[in-house]
């Protein structure tokens, strides 16, 4: 039998029928999924040193378990020192079983090591989909502190399939990301 990460599991065996509960959803395929996570961090420092974009690269690489890509600029920005096409970030996108891998390793570890954290704020994009802020990539248990020459933080995107907030927030309230002021029904 096939490995199958633990929140993949459990979204198919009870988050499905609990939302589909919750919102008297027809058929199994109404119930929003998570689509893909999306890790984004500008480095927009690298200007000056190159090297700091490489750090970061090899940095995210490790947090999520996949080949981070760098972002380049678009255009000229003569006020930054900025020229087309110079890597001014880095980004990662997860699916499947990464996806829940990274987001397990999220919710019960990097999220309860960030000083004085209280929960996250609920505020949803309008489309179901939600953006976190990280301040710090050292929560991160790969990240070894010592090696660490430059804090950066970092957006971490999570692209759903609902069709509202409403949606979209019931399904990572289920999932388990822990949000400040969860109002159970």
């Amino acid at each position: 039998m096939a490995y199958v990460p633990t929140l993949k599991k459990k979204y198919k065996e009870e988050i499905v029928a609990a939302l589909m509960k919750e919102f008297d959803y027809k058929t199994v395929m109404q119930v929003p999924r998570l689509e893909k996570i999306i890790l984004n961090q500008g480095v927009g420092s690298s200007i000056a040193d190159k090297k700091i974009i490489e750090v970061a690269t090899e940095e995210m690489t490790m947090i999520s378990g996949q080949k981070a890509v760098q972002t380049r600029s678009k255009k000229d920005i003569s006020n930054f020192k900025l020229r087309k096409k110079m890597p001014i970030g880095v980004r990662v996108t997860l699916r499947r079983d990464r996806m829940y891998e990274f987001l397990d390793r999220l919710i019960s570890v990097a999220l309860p090591r960030i000083r004085d954290f209280r929960g996250i704020e609920s505020k949803m994009d309008g489309r179901g989909n939600y953006t976190l802020g990280v301040p710090e990539q050292i929560i991160f248990p790969e990240i070894n502190i010592d090696k660490v020459n430059k804090i950066n933080g970092m957006n971490i995107t999570f692209v759903t399939s609902a069709n509202s907030d409403e949606e979209g927030f019931a399904l990572l309230r289920e999932i388990g990301l822990p949000f400040k002021n969860l109002k159970k029904n």
